[in-house]
């Protein structure tokens, strides 16, 4: 993992805000850290002597945000919310913007309670592709465990109040000059200090490990493949399409048993909103069954756990095509080509985690919470 750190950029940034913003973009400009939206940072600073946790706000991305995509909202508050024992994440929402210094601001990450109790300055979460997908192999605790000693291992927990009161419960008593960051299982990586370059060169470093691990336990030679040929024009979903014949994409596409080795959950919780948990898997030119029999196993899957949730539509979001490639779907071409993105990033990673024994996610139960999360609900239901 390269450190795209530069003293003579570093020069031009005075204030918490400014560098906080500067190493925010730096961890952006890598895909193998974050995806469209992923991850997270934050800052602690004084403004008119109250202590405030600036942290990313919601709808934007680390490679652009800019010093208006920061939430400043009372610290004071959030350490109150981390106390307590139960609140919905629609409550911590609005607590959190109530508590903001500026109501102009976007709504604060979902995280900032987490990045609140963190006792660092300088907080940076990545959803980092080496660190998934160790966590996201059957021999994940332990291999995270041997190359990540002095690392806080969190076992998979939704993200928001529930995530952070856990963690909260953890450290209490932690000696935290022992510890080097927090891996979340299934989920991405924190680490964290009192100064913007160390915990942007920590997050390099650990991500780096993760990779070196990976490139001598799990390697992929991808074979030399030609596509069959296939009219997609069949698969009538969304205006838009992104096909992806690519060295990748075609392995994969060429896996026996498509139907199980395709569909085994996404590599980091948040790409299920985009994703849905599994594809459409086409292995013979009927897209018509295959697609009746996606969406009464997508309408299976929510009876098995919805309460009073609203369904979200039940095609698919992209397709697995036997020996074709890799198809993604959307209403228009940036989205179709957003979730190819996150697609190619889990295709490699559940290659990879087979070398150590297996790819695994998270639960269908977790998968449902997560796609299903009231936050998300609350914006159908407006």
């Amino acid at each position: 993992m390269q450190n795209l750190w530069s003293d003579e950029e570093a020069k031009a940034f005075k204030t918490d805000l400014e560098m906080r913003v500067y190493t925010s973009n730096l961890l952006g400009r890598s895909d193998e850290l974050v995806l469209h939206g992923g991850g997270n940072t934050s800052v602690k600073t004084v403004t008119n002597g109250e202590d405030i946790l600036l942290v990313k706000g919601s709808g934007w991305n680390l490679v652009d945000i800019k010093a208006e995509g920061f939430a400043p909202v009372k610290m004071k508050t959030l350490l109150e919310m981390a106390e307590l024992k139960e609140l919905s994440d629609s409550d911590m929402v609005s607590g959190q913007k109530a508590a903001m210094i500026d109501k102009s601001a976007p709504n604060p990450s979902v995280e900032a309670i987490l990045h609140a109790i963190i006792p660092f300055k300088v907080v940076d979460h990545t959803h980092a592709d080496a660190i998934v997908t160790m966590s996201n192999s059957v021999t994940g605790l332990q291999n995270i465990q041997k190359v990540f000693p002095n690392f806080l291992i969190i076992p998979y927990i939704m993200p928001g109040f529930i995530l952070a009161s856990k963690i909260n419960e953890m450290i209490q008593g932690l000696d935290w000059s022992t510890c080097e960051g927090m891996i979340l299982h299934n989920h991405g990586i924190f680490t964290f200090d009192d100064d913007a370059k160390k915990s942007y060169d920590k997050m390099i470093h650990a991500v780096t490990l993760a990779e070196d691990f990976l490139r001598e336990n799990a390697a992929i030679i991808f074979d030399e493949l030609t596509p069959k040929v296939f009219d997609v024009k069949k698969i009538n979903i969304d205006a838009f399409m992104h096909i992806n014949q690519t060295p990748l994409a075609l392995h994969y596409a060429s896996k026996d048993n498509l139907s199980a080795f395709a569909t085994r959950g996404v590599l980091t919780p948040e790409h299920i909103i985009r994703t849905k948990r599994v594809p459409l898997i086409l292995e013979n030119e009927n897209v018509e069954d295959a697609l009746i029999a996606y969406e009464k196993e997508y309408i299976k899957y929510f009876e098995a756990f919805s309460k009073d949730e609203i369904m979200l539509h039940p095609k698919p979001k992209y397709a697995v095509i036997k020996d074709f490639g890799v198809v993604s779907f959307g209403k228009t071409q940036k989205e179709a080509d957003v979730i190819n993105d996150v697609v190619s990033h889990t295709m490699l990673a559940v290659l990879r985690a087979d070398k150590l024994g297996g790819y695994t996610s998270i639960s269908l139960k977790n998968s449902f919470e997560m796609e299903y999360w009231e936050l998300e609900q609350a914006k159908l239901k407006k």
